[in-house]
Parts: C-alpha cells; sequence; structure tokens
C-alpha cells in the first residue's frame, strides 16, 4: 500500500494531523492542503504543520476548498490515489452564528473535492462525517443502518449533505466512498474550542467551566489517536458495492453503488461529570462549575454502534478516558507552559 499519494485535506487541523502522521509513517507520500483560516488560533496549526513539514514525504497545499480553479488544477497536477478529506467548518454552536462560511466549506468546498475525484481518476474517497447527523433520532445506539434525516444544527445539515452528496457521485461516476462518522474526538492538538481544552485551561487559572445540560450530557469520547487509526484503515479498505442492498428496503449504511458509511466511537458513552472528574484527577484540582441548560443544536447522549466497522474495517477504538485525558492534559501543560 505504501508510496501511494494520498491528499488530506485539513491537514493542519486537529483530526487531519494525526491521519496524516499516520499515513507517514506507514509509508504514504501525503500532499496536507489547508487553508490556515483563523476559526481558532492559527499558530496552533502552523505548530501541527511544522511537525508534519520535517517528514520528507510530506508537502503542503495552501489552498481554500472554495477555490474551484486551484482545487482543480491541484487534482489535475498530482493524480492523487486516495483522497482524505478531513477539512470543514466544525462546530455545532458556531453554526448558529455564521451558516453561510458551513455551507461554503463543508458543501461547496466537498462538492470540489468530489469533482477532482471524478475527473482524475482517484481510487477511493474517505471522508469526514459526524454522530451530530443523528440529530433528533434517540434510538441507541446510533447505528448507520438507522435514518440520521432529522438534524439539529446547520453542522450536521452540511455533513449529511456530504454523505448525500458521495452517494450520488459513487452512482453516477463510481467513484468509491467511504464517510466516516466520528464521535466527540478528543486528545493531544485539540481544538481550543472543545470541551476539553476549555475545561482544561479554565480549571488551570481557576476560572469557572460551562457545564451545559446541567452536566447530564452522556458522550461516546472517542481518543484522537483511535480516530486516526480508523481513517487510515477505512482508506486503505476501498468501497465496493453491497451484493445484498435492495432498493425494495433500501439500506442507508450502503449501497449498489461503492459507497459506505461507519461510526468511528468509542462504544461506551461517559456522563459529563465523568469526564469532568477525570481532567480533575490528571490536574490534581477541582473545578468550579457552572451548570447551564441545554444549548440550540445540542443531543443530550452520543453513542456509536461500531459493529459494521469491526466487520468490515477490523479496527475497534479502546482508549479509555482516563488514559486519553492524561494523554492530552500532559500535551496541553508542556505546549501552553501551564504547572500543574
Amino acid at each position: 500500500m505504501p508510496d501511494l499519494k494520498v491528499l488530506v485535506t485539513g491537514a493542519a487541523g486537529f483530526i487531519g494531523y494525526h491521519a496524516s502522521r499516520l499515513l507517514l509513517a506507514r509509508g504514504y507520500e501525503v500532499v496536507g492542503l489547508d487553508n490556515l483560516n483563523n476559526y481558532y488560533d492559527v499558530s496552533l496549526k502552523k505548530a501541527r504543520l511544522a511537525l508534519l513539514q520535517k517528514q520528507p514525504s510530506f508537502r503542503f497545499e495552501q489552498i481554500d476548498l472554495t477555490d474551484r480553479d486551484a482545487m482543480a488544477k491541484l487534482f489535475s497536477r498530482e493524480r492523487f490515489a486516495r483522497v482524505v478529506h478531513l477539512a470543514a467548518q466544525a462546530g455545532v454552536r458556531y453554526s448558529l452564528e455564521a451558516p453561510h462560511t458551513y455551507i461554503d466549506s463543508n458543501v461547496t468546498g466537498t462538492l470540489n473535492i468530489l469533482e477532482g475525484c471524478r475527473h482524475n481518476a482517484v481510487e477511493h474517497l474517505v471522508y469526514a462525517s459526524t454522530s451530530s447527523v443523528y440529530g433528533a433520532n434517540t434510538n441507541m445506539p446510533f447505528s448507520v443502518h438507522g435514518i440520521a434525516d432529522h438534524p439539529v444544527s446547520l453542522y450536521a445539515a452540511t455533513k449529511r449533505a456530504n454523505e448525500l452528496m458521495a452517494h450520488n457521485y459513487s452512482w453516477l461516476f463510481k467513484i468509491p466512498t467511504t464517510g466516516l462518522r466520528f464521535f466527540t474526538v478528543y486528545g493531544p492538538w485539540g481544538r481550543p474550542d472543545m470541551a476539553l481544552f476549555l475545561f482544561t485551561r479554565n480549571i488551570l487559572e481557576g476560572k469557572p467551566i460551562d457545564v451545559f445540560n446541567n452536566g447530564h450530557h452522556k458522550r461516546d469520547f472517542t481518543f484522537v489517536d483511535d480516530i486516526a487509526e480508523g481513517v487510515v484503515r477505512a482508506a486503505e479498505r476501498v468501497a465496493a458495492p453491497d451484493p445484498k442492498w435492495s432498493s425494495d428496503a433500501p439500506d442507508p449504511a450502503s449501497s449498489s453503488a461503492p459507497f459506505r458509511l461507519y461510526n468511528i466511537g468509542n462504544n461506551q458513552p461517559v456522563q459529563l461529570m465523568r469526564y469532568i472528574e477525570v481532567i480533575e484527577e490528571c490536574l490534581g484540582r477541582k473545578a468550579q462549575k457552572n451548570f447551564l441548560p441545554m444549548q440550540p443544536g445540542d443531543v443530550p447522549e452520543t453513542y456509536a454502534d461500531i459493529d459494521d466497522l469491526v466487520r468490515d474495517v477490523g479496527y475497534r477504538p479502546a482508549t479509555p478516558i482516563e488514559e486519553g485525558v492524561r494523554r492530552f492534559v500532559d500535551w496541553f501543560c508542556d505546549y501552553y507552559k501551564y504547572e500543574r
């Protein structure tokens, strides 16, 4: 498998950095794409990028996904074997404030990726979706074989749109596509707008933390190394048509086209209050908690059914939060020079 050239979009991002690093470790040539926007601290993105650029098999392209001409030229010039599309405007709450940003990046940007794959014989497109697509569905654990058509945030709607767009291109142009629904990713080099980052910083600085839904959230917290492993393994397993798929009883997770959807989650939901306890244990400090109601666009609980991932990709995320949070806290204190 190594020696293949892989495009990773969002390579300076949280998951993109970890996936790129793993692909490089496995011998792939990686072209990383990112627009280095200022949604959060650009210096953090540049620090991730600097580590990747130490690898001789990595090259960086600063391009915005919405730049149709630049994207077309990139695909035509590089002739990628595989594409790992992780770039997106992330965040549920921010989608209430900046909806056009989500359509531009997540819908138009993904269309440009699909067009690049279509016109340049890309062997396999793997792209990031999200557990947020399950929205108002409360049938746990969330299964890729169930309905995911009631999103409660625009962010989720754009990611669901990506899945439908991918199926269309798989159907019309026989492009193998695999969508990965990530469940609450956390770990070193995480985004500053994510709960673990905010909680850790505020606890260290003696500031209160905002605990939404009065602490009653449950999340399928998934360590970023487990996500990266799942991404790379999925990229190596080219999506194929499902011979059992029936148009009389259509399965949303597969198709008679080369199209697949998988959940990647830890398969062990954790109470938000337990998550905070683990952070406190790692820091040796107690949090001041500011309990708040559920926020618009949030869901009370996530829980991934990963049976298909285990069966088809042969992988099961397994990092417990006690280990994952400790590794984040160690990185955070080292990177930002905090004393514990």
